[in-house]
């Protein structure tokens, strides 16, 4: 049989288990507690010998069918729904790295997560190590003993670079270091992680996959291609657990004791936006091409970036990892900070916010928002500019989109 698209296999996951009313959609479990039959069912639970649902903090009905729904379009080996994307990076470096371990990303950062890494891992004696992905020798020099992992961005937020993520993946195989990649920019209808040597993958769910702004919440998906025991966290559980390792300690120790779950209701909005996920990010993309054409010919726009354009200097990665559709984000540039803020202040459609990957196309001046508590300093050496404004491209029709920027800049 020919392998389904996307979509058709989004619309056909089974549910966990039969539904009494043969419903269509998963309904939504809002209950805290789930009654055992017998005290020895209960009990046998608790020792990890049936499987059952017991406590909404630690699992769910609702959210179990959005994870199934993850794990079957990804075909990874096991994923965990938690309540942010945050929530995903910070669980997942909790499971994998104690005091005098340390991880090396990339300078290229979403704001927060340059902010974990750089404020508060150090501050529990985790060091993190930035280095230039565009550089592998540096990369390499960087690397030492504690080095427990190697973090990147599918497509850096709001610089828009896309690493050479195969010669990422050679350098973690190599020192046997495990590759996470933050792929919120490039769902899974783009992004094939496990193919491209990625041995856990993050996503804010809030982005793409709600479906519109819907809900938050954040995945880990590990694609069982790491052997735990060259992991110094995790190499005393490998015995026991064997390939669950990661998601089994993940679950019973990091997700259980900082209780960031998926709520119910933030579950059923995820596995609606999955359903139709293939077909906006098709409108976006499409949006976006028509928009790059459109900035990079008025005259009053200084530079325009977006990493599906012939002229990006990531142009050939993006068509080599993600099929030319780098997600929904571009940026571009007026000639001042004033001149940026009286265009926002004009736009009628577009609207002023800091979401990503809305139905609705937002827009946002990085410098002085995200970025504002960095110093003048790290902002420019994050390129990141007082002249920028981040776009955020929805499915509205591209005519629009164009109409309402002209008549900002008039």
């Amino acid at each position: 049989m020919t392998k389904k698209s996307f979509t058709t296999q989004a619309l056909n996951i089974p549910f966990p288990k039969d539904d009494p009313h043969r419903a269509l959609q998963m309904p939504i479990y809002e209950s805290v507690a789930f009654d055992f039959e017998t005290a020895e069912d209960i009990a046998a639970n608790f020792r990890g010998e049936l499987p059952a649902h017991v406590y909404s903090r630690t699992g769910n009905p609702t959210v179990e069918y959005f994870e199934n729904k993850i794990k079957a379009l990804t075909n990874s080996h096991m994923v965990l729904a938690v309540s942010s994307g945050m929530a995903a990076i910070s669980s997942t470096i909790f499971n994998l790295c104690v005091s005098g371990d340390n991880i090396i990303t990339s300078k290229y950062l979403f704001g927060h997560t340059y902010a974990l890494f750089n404020q508060n891992l150090p501050a529990l004696g985790i060091e993190t190590r930035f280095a230039d992905f565009n550089n592998t020798e540096e990369l390499e020099s960087m690397i030492d003993e504690n080095t427990r992992l190697i973090y990147f961005e599918t497509v850096t937020n709001p610089q828009l670079e896309i690493p050479n993520i195969e010669a990422l993946a050679a350098v973690a195989k190599k020192y046997n270091l495990i590759l996470i990649a933050d792929s919120t920019l490039t769902p899974p209808n783009i992004f094939n992680s496990k193919e491209n040597g990625v041995d856990i993958e993050i996503m804010s769910t809030t982005k793409f996959i709600s479906g519109g702004a819907t809900a938050v919440g954040g995945v880990i998906i590990d694609n069982g291609t790491y052997n735990w025991k060259h992991n110094k966290s995790l190499a005393p559980f490998v015995d026991k657990m064997g390939t669950n390792t990661f998601y089994g300690r993940l679950k019973k120790n990091i997700f259980r004791q900082f209780g960031g779950n998926m709520t119910a209701h933030s579950a059923y909005f995820q596995i609606l936006g999955l359903d139709i996920l293939e077909l906006r990010v098709e409108k976006c993309v499409d949006n976006c091409m028509k928009l790059g054409a459109y900035l990079q010919s008025n005259k009053k726009i200084k530079v325009v970036n977006y990493p599906a354009l012939a002229n990006s200097a990531y142009n050939a990665n993006s068509v080599k990892y993600f099929g030319n559709k780098p997600g929904a984000i571009m940026t571009f540039d007026l000639e001042s900070e004033a001149a940026c803020f009286k265009f926002m202040n004009k736009l009628q459609i577009i609207r002023r916010a800091t979401n990503l990957n809305d139905n609705k196309t937002l827009i946002i001046h990085p410098y002085s928002t995200i970025y504002v508590e960095f110093s003048e300093e790290k902002r420019s050496e994050m390129g990141i500019r007082p002249t920028m404004m981040r776009l955020s491209v929805g499915i509205e029709g591209v005519n629009d989109l164009i109409g309402d920027i002209e008549q900002a800049l008039a």
